[in-house]
């Protein structure tokens, strides 16, 4: 399975030290995308870049998509599959 470049705990500590005003953004989008990803995870039957025989479905990139919140606008990549729909 492929592993995250960067530990989330550690992307917030950064945030938060670097005084980002897009905090809560910030932490909305990586959650979501975070969140979408491991739905398509649970679809395909493997992770990102794993190969099992498991595996029923594969990812075919994204598709940008813009989501009003309350905290402004966020643009997310929706993931693509190869057989089917995702979102």
């Amino acid at each position: 399975m492929a592993t995250p470049t960067m530990d989330p705990v550690a992307n917030i500590r950064k945030h938060i030290e670097d005084a980002d005003p897009d905090l809560l953004r910030e932490l909305l989008h990586s959650t979501v995308e975070a969140l979408m990803s491991a739905e398509v995870d649970a679809i395909n039957g493997a992770a990102w870049g794993e190969r099992t025989a498991a595996r029923t479905n594969r990812r075919n990139g994204y598709r940008g998509r813009r989501w009003d919140t309350r905290v402004g606008t966020i643009g997310l990549k929706v993931p693509k599959l190869r057989q089917g729909s995702y979102g």
